[in-house]
């Protein structure tokens, strides 16, 4: 993967590595809209490019698990309070989950399956106004772990970001990145 187009909201800590990148996550830093009060918090690092139209982001993607809420994460942003995230997180039930989260002024949270084990694939994609997240364990079968629309412009920004809400932070590590400018046939399927 070029890493040339991409650019920083917040830049970081990181290293371009012969098959990714690693990007360190500061302590106490995330992407969320408190669903409970409204509260905006957009300090996490978040490398990206410009991107119109639909897409295709895909990683596999691992860190340590130390504190709750650790995550690499796959982030499609039109702004502040409307966004997509894939993560692998650090569950507030201790368990290493794909993480959901949708936001359109506030937002939602959903721990999805426990992963066994310290890396994982995510897939981020739009179709239109649908954007969907998909795992795989082997990188070729990709499952579903959320489907929405979310109401957003066509040109949006869309990449990689590390996250540490609770903790002090940490290495994400990103490996075999692709973001691809194609539509899935079926969008629920992943492939």
């Amino acid at each position: 993967m070029n890493y040339n187009d991409f650019q920083w909201t917040i830049e970081t800590q990181y290293e371009v590595v012969e098959d990714g990148i690693h990007i360190y996550a500061p302590a106490k830093t995330d992407y969320f809209v408190n669903p409970a009060d409204g509260k905006v918090v957009t300090d996490a690092p978040f490398f990206y490019k410009e991107v119109e139209g639909d897409f295709v982001l895909r990683a596999k993607v691992s860190h340590d698990f130390v504190s709750t809420y650790d995550a690499c994460v796959l982030l499609a942003l039109e702004n502040e309070k409307l966004w997509a995230k894939a993560c692998f997180e650090y569950t507030d039930l201790g368990t290493h989950s794909v993480v959901t989260v949708m936001t359109n002024e506030r937002s939602d949270d959903a721990n999805g399956v426990d992963v066994d084990g310290d890396e994982v694939w995510l897939q981020l994609s739009r179709k239109d106004n649908l954007f969907a997240i998909h795992y795989s364990q082997d990188g070729k079968e990709f499952k579903m772990a959320r489907l929405c629309n979310l109401p957003m412009q066509k040109k949006i920004k869309v990449g990689l970001e590390a996250q540490s809400p609770t903790g002090d932070g940490g290495s994400r590590r990103f490996s075999n990145v692709s973001l691809e400018l194609r539509s899935l046939e079926d969008i629920r399927k992943g492939n």
